[in-house]
This record gives C-alpha cells, sequence and structure tokens, in this order.
C-alpha cells in the first residue's frame, strides 16, 4: 500500500477530509478533497459533513476551521505552519483606532489570528474585500494586517477613509519589480497577473490584479496564451492543471512560502493515524472571533 492509499484508507476510518490551500506542494493538492484560497475554504468549511478536517495550511487558517465547526476536530499536518502576516497587528492600535476616529470599521484580513479577529468587526479575504468595504455603512476602515490588501482596496473605494496598518506577506513583499520586467522582457506577450499583497510597484506593472482564485480564473477565462504569474509559487499546478495549453512564468527569485511547504504527505499520514496536531479555540475566544467570520460570510454572499 503506498502513502496515497494510506490516506485514503485512513480518510475513510477516521470520517475525515482534506483541505488544501493553493499554496501546498502539488502532491499535497492532487490528494486534497478541496482545494482553494482561503475564502473558498471558509465557506467549505462550514458545509462539511466528516467530523475530522485535516486543513493542510498555516495556523490562522485551522483556527477559522475550528471557530466555524466547534463541533469537529481540526487538525494541522504541520503545528509550527505559521503565517508572519498574521501577527502584525495587535488589540492595542485597534482600541486606539476605536478612539480615534468616529464611525470606524474595524476590517479583518482572514490572514490572521483569531486573537485579532475578536477585536474586529468583519473579516475578509482578497477575494471579497472590496465587495464587504463597499456594503459596509462606516465612512472609517482600519484595515489589518496587510497594508498592501489594504491600499489596494481603497483604491477600488475611493468614498472611505482608510487608516493604513503596517503588516505584509514577507512573501509578496519580496517580489522584485525588476524581476518582473526582465520576464516581460523574455516573453513580450505575457500578461501579468498579481495578487493584491504585492507592494503598489508590482501591482502597477500588472495587466490584473486579484485573489489566488481569481488569477486563476483570469488565466481561464483570458484568451492570451502567457502570463507572468506574481504570487506563491503553489498556484502553478494547479494554473497548468487547467490550462495544459498555456504558459506560465514566475519570476527569477520565485516566490516562495516555506512555512506552507512544511505540509507533506507523510506528516497528512501521521496526523490522520495519531490524532496529534488538533487546532484549539477557547469557548470564550471562538464566541468573540466567530462573529467577524460570519458577518464575512453574511456580506459576501449578498
Amino acid at each position: 500500500m503506498n502513502i496515497t492509499e494510506e490516506i485514503q484508507r485512513l480518510k475513510e476510518e477516521k470520517d475525515a477530509v482534506i483541505l488544501a490551500h493553493y499554496y501546498v506542494t502539488p502532491e499535497v493538492q492532487k490528494i486534497a478533497d478541496y482545494i482553494g484560497d482561503s475564502y473558498y475554504l471558509s465557506k467549505v468549511a462550514v458545509e462539511l459533513k466528516e467530523q475530522v478536517i485535516v486543513f493542510c495550511g498555516v495556523s490562522f487558517m485551522g483556527e477559522s476551521a475550528k471557530i466555524l465547526n466547534p463541533g469537529k476536530t481540526v487538525l494541522m499536518p504541520d503545528i509550527t505552519a505559521d503565517c508572519a502576516m498574521a501577527h502584525m497587528a495587535d488589540p492595542e492600535t485597534i482600541q486606539r483606532m476605536r478612539e480615534e476616529y468616529e464611525d470606524l470599521a474595524v476590517v479583518c484580513y482572514i490572514n490572521s489570528t483569531a486573537e485579532l479577529k475578536r477585536h474586529s468587526d468583519v473579516c475578509v479575504t482578497s477575494a471579497n474585500a472590496v465587495k464587504i468595504v463597499k456594503a459596509l455603512p462606516n465612512q472609517n476602515i482600519f484595515f489589518i494586517p496587510d497594508r498592501n490588501l489594504a491600499h489596494f482596496v481603497a483604491e477600488q473605494v475611493p468614498e472611505k477613509h482608510f487608516v493604513y496598518n503596517e503588516g505584509y506577506c514577507p512573501v509578496h513583499e519580496e517580489i522584485q519589480v525588476q524581476e518582473i520586467r526582465k520576464e516581460k522582457e523574455l516573453h513580450p506577450l505575457a500578461k501579468v497577473l498579481t495578487h493584491p499583497e504585492c507592494p503598489r510597484a508590482v501591482r502597477e506593472l500588472s495587466d490584473y490584479i486579484g485573489s489566488t482564485s481569481g488569477i486563476i480564473a483570469c488565466a481561464g477565462k483570458s484568451e492570451d496564451r502567457e502570463f507572468i504569474i506574481c504570487t506563491e509559487n503553489g498556484v502553478r499546478y494547479e494554473l497548468e492543471r487547467q490550462n495544459p495549453e498555456k504558459k506560465f512564468y514566475f519570476t527569477k527569485t520565485e516566490p516562495i512560502c516555506h512555512d506552507m511547504k512544511k505540509i507533506t504527505l507523510e506528516k497528512i499520514r501521521d496526523v490522520l493515524m495519531n490524532g496529534g496536531n488538533e487546532t484549539q479555540v477557547t469557548e470564550e475566544l471562538r464566541r468573540d472571533s466567530v462573529r467577524p467570520l460570519e458577518r464575512m460570510l453574511e456580506l459576501a454572499g449578498k
């Protein structure tokens, strides 16, 4: 029995389902039951019938799944897989902003800890942030933790006043403008598809800016045949799977989230076998942090 067959057997035995983010390795995406970005996976998590969720992603994703599914077991293949940006805000600053600005909504990117979510009014993902911010009655928006996504949303919603936090995704922040220009020289017909977590200088070189799922959809619908992709390189697997006739290029220094790459088939098998690395959220924290997540799902569905 090979490892894929072992995982399948254990899934059936444990009544488990595997969720995977686009940024994990291709071999993990191949065996997942559901693959997607944060928004898609957050929606899927509340609709599952299985009692065990194996979340192939980083810690905030497991937390969100547990918050939305308190009666289920959420297991993380690697408990150390984390997101640096998820910690780049703090409750003290949030409280200070609430005191400084009237009519303020604290908008929390889902790429954040449960502790930050509990101090927020609504969560968003890169796929639904513009829609949700437009729908909010508040005039003032404190967007945490990512400054790049905040500036992108502000450009789409100029009628609102944004207050910016200084968090960022280290992977997207390090994508180099000169390397994109080099790829454009090598592939002059290629369109540049970019994640909004990238800095403005990168976004300004882009033909399309959107979430990971948005990038995949754009590449699929486009009549163009070549694309320069400005996001984490794990998305290559789904892009090529859906579009085998098209070409996808990344910058010479490929954007890699090393935490996402910690997830392996062996770790998935082991966590299914022994039930370790269970995500725990106190009832108080769950009760406080579920409200902005539920509001996100409500507003995004309108």
